[in-house]
């Protein structure tokens, strides 16, 4: 007897992925395109939103083809976006520009304003579970606001509303997405009245939100597009962040996801929303009595894809991250004391700061691309490991399961194993968000119920003592340059915004 099969479709910060899975967690067939991030200024970071979704029909009347080749039917479609995008139309269809991602800081100003006042602040992050930060669209509007007195808009998206309107004619949002925009009450569960009337604006201007499990037919003309069923059934879904806990099977109390892919993230499951005393973690509902709590780095693999290109010079060749990560590898842990802070376009959790940089710290004559590559990749980890040291207050850490595009690289992981000194594991299935989004359409159907499903794991990493204790000394000399030069990186990001 054939098994049910849902489309699932990670639509991310550089490209789009779609995977047909069917119920028993089988993968089926996949496809994946890809697109730009536009910088066309300093801090600014814009993608073509209509290039993007003509690249996700593309994916998605790939696998529906494959699909029709093996004899099975897609009895849905449920969708993941990545968080934070922000766009603004006059009405439906006329947009005022590029859509703007997460990576964008031009509201940094604005947002270091804001958190000198701590009440005002601390008010925000009570009512949102968001930390004040420049990639939340709530600052993104008050810098339109700021820069233009009279906007001529009726209608606030996100790429999620976007692209379930453009396949169903329906404009809505679902829980998850809305919490990660800055206009949405946690405590409430809906559009916050006295943020919206801080930007002059109220809950006409956006979508309904509603839960991620919500469904809708496809539009007709699509549906023959895209060649599927009109009867196919498209899921709202959810943001990815929340959705690599579910893909990946760290769904049970004490399990941890860490991922990195362009930027990176750890993620822990709550059964209410949870608040950080410090303002270091955001919290966003994935069901109704299901929250991810955690936190994200803006700086992931973005860092390495620089290297790759300014510095290594192998843009063009295909195997360029096997042959970095192999070079990095004959470089001891620690990297012979040079250490990378990979704050390229500011920083999220835990600090909060669109005015962060990047840099090296403690590079001599004895230094070389190999340690290069191998500090960033060490820097990043110690990203994670920033994130991890909280979470790990709210609950005791029974497991740290990974996701993303980094395990292709066993030293990566080894990496991150040695610096938060625990042991790691790599699922079978790493790339846990197409997945993550094929179970909830699964579940919102209630062909699948059960929330912590293991699918097993390729391997497992343990730390090395050695390098651990090499791993602690230097994370201590991140965690304090970082401390004492918040300043320095203010002036200088200035200086760099004035060139």
């Amino acid at each position: 007897m054939d098994l049910p099969v849902f489309i699932g479709v990670d639509i991310g910060t550089t490209g789009v992925r779609a995977a047909a899975y069917d119920s028993g967690g089988k993968l089926l067939c996949y496809a994946d395109e890809f697109y730009p991030l536009e910088i066309p200024k300093n801090s600014y970071a814009e993608q073509n939103h209509v290039l993007i979704y003509e690249k996700m029909k593309h994916v998605i009347k790939e696998v529906s083809l494959h699909l029709k080749k093996l004899n099975k039917s897609v009895l849905g479609i449920s969708l993941s976006t990545a968080m934070h995008s922000f766009m603004l139309a006059k009405k439906k269809g006329e947009f005022l520009g590029n859509m703007i991602t997460w990576a964008d800081s031009r509201s940094a100003e604005i947002v270091r304003e804001f958190n000198s006042d701590s009440k005002k602040a601390q008010i925000f992050y009570d009512k949102t579970c968001c930390p004040p930060h420049s990639c939340y669209p709530y600052f993104k509007m008050l810098w339109f606001k700021n820069h233009d007195k009279n906007l001529n808009i009726t209608r606030l998206y996100s790429l999620k509303d976007y692209i379930f309107e453009n396949l169903t004619n329906l404009w809505c949002i679902d829980k998850s997405c809305a919490c990660a925009s800055g206009l949405y009450n946690a405590n409430k569960l809906q559009w916050d009245s006295e943020i919206l009337e801080s930007l002059g604006l109220d809950s006409s201007y956006l979508p309904e939100v509603v839960e991620t499990t919500f469904s809708a037919r496809i539009d007709e003309g699509l549906a023959k597009e895209l060649h599927v069923s009109s009867d196919t059934e498209i899921i709202i879904g959810s943001s990815d962040g929340v959705l690599v806990n579910l893909g990946i099977g760290a769904f049970k109390p004490g399990q941890i996801s860490a991922t990195i892919g362009t930027s990176g993230a750890v993620r822990m499951v709550s059964n209410g929303a949870k608040w950080d005393s410090k303002r270091r973690t955001w919290c966003y509902n994935l069901f109704p009595d299901t929250w991810i709590v955690g936190g994200a780095i803006n700086n992931g693999g973005i860092i390495l894809r620089w290297l790759r290109d300014n510095i290594c010079d192998s843009t063009h060749d295909s195997n360029a991250y096997e042959i970095m990560t192999s070079q990095a590898a004959k470089i001891k842990a620690g990297s012979d004391g040079l250490l990378s802070l990979p704050f390229f376009t500011g920083e999220r959790a835990p600090y909060w700061n669109s005015t962060l940089r990047g840099m090296f710290f403690g590079l001599s004559l004895k230094h070389t691309k190999p340690h290069l590559i191998r500090a960033v990749m060490e820097g990043i980890c110690f990203g994670l490991k920033s994130i991890f040291t909280v979470l790990s207050g709210f609950e005791k850490v029974e497991s740290i399961r990974v996701s993303g595009s980094f395990t292709k690289s066993s030293l990566w992981i080894e990496i991150l194993s040695d610096i938060l000194e625990h042991d790691i594991i790599l699922p079978k299935n790493s790339e846990g968000v197409a997945y993550g989004a094929a179970m909830l359409g699964f579940m919102s159907k209630g062909i699948i119920e059960r929330l912590d499903n293991d699918m097993g794991y390729e391997r497992i990493y343990s730390p090395n003592k050695e390098n651990m204790q090499t791993y602690r000394k230097l994370f201590d000399i991140y965690e304090s340059i970082n401390e004492k030069l918040q300043d320095e990186f203010t002036q200088i990001y200035t200086l760099q915004e004035q060139s």
